[in-house]
């Protein structure tokens, strides 16, 4: 008898999901540019679309038949296939931005009346959405700083009497552009002090800072993995999209929603997608190799009062203490403190000639950018300060360049100062 063996992601995004025989033999996945399928039969359609809204369970075997690109695509599927694996998720809903898949499941998930408890700092998109939108329709939002949810936070929401109300847990892990650490387990078992039998407290996590590779929220006790694929999972510059990892039972209605709001990825994004998963892990691998180099120099610079790097928290904090338990890599994501204020940084950052100056992260090619003017730029003066987003602050995404070409550029460029 054949011994089983367990293939790597790595391995596996090279033909998971994927049977040649069913596209002429091609060695990669074709792109499935259609908007609709033929079926073979009337009964076949009939039972296609019995499956599609739910009006049966499955045969065993049985598989849900091709209808229409926005239900489903192969590009698609199998691209949610592989997703799923770096996770060890049960299932995958793909999407044409990260700001959709996070607003679906925070539409679908959540109801007038409910609390959504959140880190703090978030993306700006998110932060948008949860502050400007979300009480238009009913559901209030209570921030957290990171340490506080393994501190008082459960106290702080019994206090409000709003424990009852709590619905989500949702955070972002390490904090973009500060790096600071929320624990995940201490969030799962904040969200379980709040869950009675008839009514479970989610956690969702946006996973986008450190990748399918680094960090598995889903083996830490979330119910979402959330991702803009554009980030690491592209890792081109080329593609917008997004991603939401879980259980079947909740990706069911996380896809369920998106057939109505019609925002799933179309098939040149799947295609694109599976095309970077292939060398995802080597690119990572690279870039958090170059990161750590580089922020070995920052910290020695005579001009550069402080970096923000995983790989610089001091043992026995409670940091540390976190990233030993969720991390398996310091990344590739850094953020240094610049001796002065935006005139420095702006000067430094107008010198560099290699490093682009860009928003977006995870991609090859090394980005810069100010987030006190930038990505962060609406978010209240008070609340940059308290999170510690200066005027000095400069945030760098480490690509997959030689590291001594790297350092030469901010080295050249911190000369000017």
């Amino acid at each position: 008898m054949e011994n089983q063996h367990n293939y790597r992601p790595e391995t596996l995004m090279m033909s998971y999901g994927y049977k040649p025989e069913l596209s002429e033999g091609a060695i990669k996945c074709p792109i499935f540019q259609t908007s609709t399928f033929v079926f073979k039969n009337a009964e076949e359609g009939k039972a296609f679309f019995e499956l599609a809204y739910g009006l049966r369970e499955k045969a065993d075997g049985e598989e849900q038949g091709l209808i229409y690109s926005r239900i489903n695509n192969p590009d698609l599927e199998i691209l949610e296939n592989r997703l799923t694996l770096w996770d060890g998720a049960e299932d995958c809903a793909v999407f044409e931005s990260g700001m959709s898949a996070i607003t679906t499941v925070l539409l679908e998930f959540l109801k007038p009346g409910d609390l959504l408890l959140y880190s703090t700092p978030l993306y700006g998109g998110t932060d948008h959405f949860i502050h400007h939108f979300l009480p238009k329709i009913g559901v209030n939002a209570m921030g957290f700083v990171p340490g506080e949810e393994s501190e008082g936070l459960l106290q702080r929401i019994k206090d409000a009497g709003l424990s009852d109300k709590l619905a989500m847990v949702y955070v972002e892990t390490p904090a973009n552009p500060t790096n600071a650490l929320v624990d995940i387990a201490a969030c799962r078992s904040l969200a379980d002090a709040c869950s009675t039998a008839e009514r479970k407290v989610l956690l969702a996590v946006d996973n986008t800072y450190m990748g399918p590779l680094w960090q598995h929220p889903l083996q830490l006790g979330a119910d979402f993995s959330i991702y803009s694929a554009t980030k690491y999972i592209g890792g081109h510059s080329d593609v917008i999209a997004g991603a939401v990892c879980g259980s079947r039972e909740i990706i069911l209605r996380v896809k369920t929603l998106r057939t109505f709001l019609g925002n799933m990825a179309g098939p040149w994004t799947g295609w694109l997608l599976l095309r970077s998963l292939e060398t995802l892990k080597v690119r990572m691998e690279q870039q958090a190799a170059n990161a750590a180099r580089v922020a070995e120099f920052l910290r020695t610079h005579p001009k550069i009062e402080k970096v923000y790097y995983l790989g610089f928290l001091s043992e026995g904090s409670r940091e540390y203490n976190v990233y030993k338990k969720q991390y398996t890599s310091a990344g590739a994501m850094l953020s240094f403190d610049v001796k002065g204020g935006e005139k420095e940084a702006f000067r430094l950052i107008n010198k560099l000639r290699i490093i682009k100056l860009a928003v977006s992260l995870g991609s090859t090619e090394s980005l810069v950018q100010h987030p006190a003017t930038m990505t962060h730029a609406g978010v209240s003066p008070e609340h940059k300060e308290q999170m510690g987003i200066t005027e000095k602050l400069i945030r760098l995404s480490v690509g997959v360049e030689n590291a001594d070409d790297l350092i030469y550029d901010l080295n050249q460029a911190l000369e000017q100062l």
